[in-house]
């Protein structure tokens, strides 16, 4: 049984009278106390995840941030201290969720240590925001947006800079945009690189701090909720949970990926498998990489790996419910799919399995790079005439024992000066989906090896399906528009290398 029990923040309508809230609360303040290069401090712990990479004179260049909280940006550890914990998150990999998982176990310990210190319980747990609750649990806890504590001392659960997704202060999570729809893959990691298919967990990669393709469960829920609670007044103004190398700074970030750790769980108590592969098991070191490691409150560093994280059942601590209301599917994808196409059949454990994917090739893409404004960017997708030709000809013959191909839009290469802001994609005027820039400034940054942007895989299966059952389907290209749903200021710049059109088929 769990030393440690995780529970919803929106206990007690998410006030101070939810005790788990006001200990979190004078925890978090003891820790801010401290100074940054204090490893048990709450801006080391912040550095772990991220700090802006401005040069070797100013980083962390944390000190234009206006308080609450007062942000400070020295004294520095030594560069030694700097290299061997800070600047660790793991994004747009398959080590997202256990890298993530051991930060949080080690922050929980911290926020602990601190409230045992302060005399509190030594039970006290980390809190979970499920955005996805019912009536008001879209909304940020109470308790996050006073700026004092019942006793009157100002509140280090509020933070100034969160702006919201209506650039206006009023902070939630827009729920009707952003989903629980991750929970619904089966698969951890997809099998083939070439299109980047990330599966939940993400794509297979070394040591990874940002750029590439997030698996599903990054993309959205985490990267759309970072984007909605921190928010932008302009490209130069961002609420701290927009940019992940100052997101660990706000006290909500942690309760955000509380509920992401859960999502976890409750993917795993579902009957899905995370990878066996030893590369993923053994993590990054497996091949001669940086090791994951954290600053415990007393006596030796934590290193570990996420085969020492890759189930609750191994851990000390537990959720009071892992539940997220998302049934798994009566039958597999390829199943709906197949009624569709008026082919009815029962389903056997093969035919479940093809959900798993296959073979990929690039079956078209625009003529080049995209600068978007505020008024969005439209491009027209050219087919490519023998590649193409396969998907529609896997469509005429749709059965179980001829699967029809799957089909991807990617958006490649995307980089800019502006994190806070999302973009609706339409294929042929229907609705493909959304994306979340958080990250971008990072993944782009000349001067950090990882400098390639960001890619976006949208899965528009169905609209091609539907396109050609209703005869509507062109044999030479789609119109793709991107609209971004927050203005882009004439200093931003955000740039899209090429949007590519992929075909994933048994062959």
């Amino acid at each position: 049984m769990a030393t440690f029990k995780r529970k919803n923040a929106w206990n007690q309508n998410g006030t101070f009278n939810n005790s788990d809230l006001l200990w979190y609360a004078k925890g978090v303040g003891l820790m801010q106390s401290r100074a940054l290069n204090d490893k048990n401090s709450w801006w080391f712990f912040a550095a772990i995840h991220g700090y802006y990479l401005s040069g070797a004179s100013s980083f962390p260049d944390w000190a234009h941030i206006s308080g609450p909280p007062k942000v400070p940006s020295k004294p520095k550890p030594s560069d030694i201290v700097m290299k061997k914990y800070w600047d660790q998150c793991q994004h747009q990999t398959w080590y997202f969720p256990p890298w993530h998982r051991g930060y949080l176990m080690v922050l929980e310990k911290q926020v602990r240590a601190a409230i045992v210190k302060l005399g509190g319980p030594s039970t006290w747990a980390l809190p979970y925001w499920n955005y996805f609750g019912p009536n008001d649990e879209y909304k940020i806890p109470p308790a996050f947006t006073q700026q004092t504590l019942p006793d009157g001392k100002p509140n280090p659960l509020f933070v100034k800079l969160r702006y919201g997704p209506q650039k206006n202060g009023n902070i939630y999570v827009p729920i009707t945009s952003i989903s629980q729809n991750c929970q619904r893959n089966t698969v951890y990691t997809g099998s083939n690189a070439a299109t980047s298919l990330p599966g939940y967990g993400g794509p297979k990669t070394g040591f990874s701090t940002g750029a590439g393709t997030s698996g599903n469960l990054e993309n959205d829920p985490h990267n759309e909720v970072h984007t909605a609670v921190g928010g932008i007044i302009s490209n130069t103004d961002y609420g701290l949970m927009a940019d992940p190398d100052t997101a660990a700074l706000d006290p909500i970030f942690y309760l955000h990926h509380c509920n992401i750790d859960r999502m976890w769980a409750s993917w795993n108590a579902a009957g899905n498998n995370n990878p066996a592969d030893p590369a993923w098991l053994n993590g990054p070191t497996a091949v001669g990489d940086r090791k994951f490691v954290m600053p415990l409150p007393t006596g030796p560093d934590w290193f570990y790996t996420p085969n020492d994280v890759k189930s609750l059942s191994q851990l000390d601590y537990d959720y009071d419910n892992i539940s997220t209301g998302i049934a798994p599917p009566l039958v597999s994808q390829l199943t709906q799919r197949l009624f569709k196409f008026g082919v009815n059949a029962i389903e056997t454990q093969d035919q479940k399995n093809m959900d798993m994917g296959g073979d990929t090739e690039l079956i078209g893409a625009n003529e080049g790079k995209l600068q978007l404004k505020s008024s969005g960017a439209r491009t027209t997708v050219k087919f490519d005439e023998g590649a193409w030709k396969k998907v529609p000809a896997s469509l005429m013959k749709a059965s179980i024992k001829s699967v029809p191909d799957r089909v991807y839009l990617q958006l490649e290469n995307v980089k800019g000066n502006m994190d806070a802001n999302r973009l609706t994609v339409s294929v042929n005027q229907i609705l493909a989906g959304t994306i979340s820039l958080f990250g971008l400034r990072k993944a782009s940054k000349k001067e950090s090896h990882h400098g390639g942007g960001l890619t976006f895989l949208l899965d528009i299966t169905n609209i091609i399906d539907d396109l050609h059952l209703n005869n509507a389907l062109s044999s030479e290209s789609l119109d793709v528009l991107i609209l971004p749903n927050n203005e882009v200021p004439e200093k931003a710049e955000i740039t899209i290398g090429r949007v590519s059109l992929y075909r994933e088929g048994q062959s």
